[in-house]
């Protein structure tokens, strides 16, 4: 079993900042695959960003490609989604998962994954 806890939603601005943490705790593996959803009220969950633990490449949605980055504390067993220039539409309850398949690039967005935290709240006002 692998636990997931994030942290660091909140309200910002639009155009401002927030760092997400996901930290992993339990059994975990040297090369699993890693990814941050996010859900809005009214629309299904869709995938954020998504990496290998074990290094291969990570792969992005459109909608947030250039503003977002994904990375990781391998000391710390903790994923981090920063997200910058902050808009409206990023509002949602963001999610951090995890599976024993490695990904690389675009499969970290295929994969079901079967581990997930509980949620952070993200609102970005206009």
């Amino acid at each position: 079993q692998v636990q997931l806890v994030e942290s660091g939603g909140g309200l910002v601005q639009a155009g401002g900042s927030l760092r997400l943490s996901c930290a992993a705790s339990g059994r975990t593996y040297s090369s699993y695959a890693m990814g941050w959803f996010r859900q809005a009220p009214g629309k299904v969950r869709e995938f954020v960003a998504g990496f290998s633990w074990g290094g291969g490449g990570s792969y992005y949605a459109d909608s947030v490609k250039g503003r977002f980055s994904i990375s990781k504390d391998n000391a710390k067993n903790t994923m981090y989604l920063q997200m910058n220039s902050l808009k409206p539409e990023d509002t949602a309850v963001y999610y951090c998962a995890a599976d024993p398949t490695d990904c690389s690039g675009y499969g970290c967005a295929l994969i079901d994954y079967d581990y997930w935290g509980q949620g952070t709240q993200v609102t970005v006002s206009s």
